[in-house]
């Protein structure tokens, strides 16, 4: 695949979008709930008015196929807190994951950035160590649901 076009988005205005997107979340956090043994990912189970109306900025990632893949946060002064990252099934392994966490990391302006995901997911968390994000710690947010956080710094790793 060649890089995604990645490009600032807003699902709460666009109806064919939102729509796209929620199908694409649905898609990608099964693949992750198939890895955690466990399918009580929120936004698996997001309505359509709740992911228009979520107070999160987005980026979208596209490809020759369409939307393959999207990245949605919040921000704060002191940093940012990826939400969800959510890239399709047919394009993991390809670079869209990566481009949309370099994305927002260049928004981020040298801010700390958080995020977190489920505890099991091997390949979530290989993606965000390579990227440069340091694990924090584990968490049980739902009895028997555990995810571990990670954070950026902000600052480019030393070459």
């Amino acid at each position: 695949m060649t890089t995604p076009w990645i490009t600032s988005v807003v699902p709460g205005r666009d109806d064919d979008l939102a729509f796209r997107l929620q199908q694409l979340q649905r898609e990608a956090y099964r693949v992750e709930a198939a890895l955690i043994g466990d399918d009580r990912i929120p936004p698996l189970h997001e309505t359509l008015a709740e992911l228009r109306a979520a107070p999160l900025q987005w980026l979208a990632a596209t490809g020759p196929d369409g939307l393959v893949g999207a990245v949605a946060w919040t921000a704060a002064p002191e940093g940012l807190d990826v939400d969800r990252l959510v890239v399709a099934p047919s394009a993991h392994r390809r670079g869209v994951g990566t481009a949309l966490l370099a994305a927002v990391l260049d928004r981020a302006a040298g801010r700390p950035t958080t995020v977190s995901t489920g505890r099991a997911n091997a390949p979530a968390r290989a993606l965000y160590t390579r990227t440069g994000f340091v694990e924090l710690g584990h968490r049980e947010v739902l009895p028997g649901l555990w995810t571990t956080q990670l954070v950026h710094s902000g600052r480019c790793p030393a070459g």
